[in-house]
């Protein structure tokens, strides 16, 4: 499985985490500081919750810090992978509601990440236009490049999940 793409043209990140919302942040596992080095981004127990679509050793967050792993590709994605990340996304929004905070994170913080906090947005009552435009005026204006993505969220996660389902078996 293909777990990122290669956008070469894609600068990273200028922070290693944004607030899209209250309560509500979106972020990676590299960024590059103002001096334009490369840097890992790190969680401690800077957030209560942590929802990782990609993963590597020693980014954290420690234990006692709720985690979910769920790698998914930054490509078109299967439809019990469209169905965890909204999944996921009620997940970040219950813990938004409760007054929590939560980080939802992928390897530079634009498409996978994008793709759960735009849904989390709507669980918390945007639409799908004004959640994507939330998160690239926050995040990026690479934010939610994977066209994949942006249309899924446009359509809505349960119908491309059912369409996704619909495919012809091999």
């Amino acid at each position: 499985m293909k777990a990122r793409r290669t956008d070469h043209h894609i600068p990273d990140p200028r922070s290693p985490w944004d607030e899209i919302t209250t309560g509500l942040w979106m972020g990676g596992h590299v960024w590059e500081d103002d001096r334009n080095r490369h840097r890992n981004a790190v969680v401690d127990r800077e957030f209560d919750l942590v929802i990782s679509l990609f993963t590597r050793d020693g980014h954290g967050p420690p234990e006692g810090v709720e985690h979910h792993i769920a790698p998914i590709p930054d490509d078109w994605l299967t439809s019990p992978q469209i169905d965890r990340v909204r999944l996921l996304a009620v997940i970040a929004a219950e813990a938004i509601r409760a007054g929590r905070t939560a980080l939802v994170r992928c390897y530079s913080g634009y498409n996978r990440s994008g793709l759960v906090v735009a849904q989390t947005l709507i669980e918390l009552g945007h639409d799908g236009p004004g959640a994507i435009d939330l998160v690239r005026r926050r995040r990026s204006s690479y934010a939610l490049h994977n066209a994949a993505f942006e249309q899924y969220l446009l359509t809505g996660l349960d119908i491309a999940s059912l369409l996704t389902g619909l495919e012809a078996p091999s």
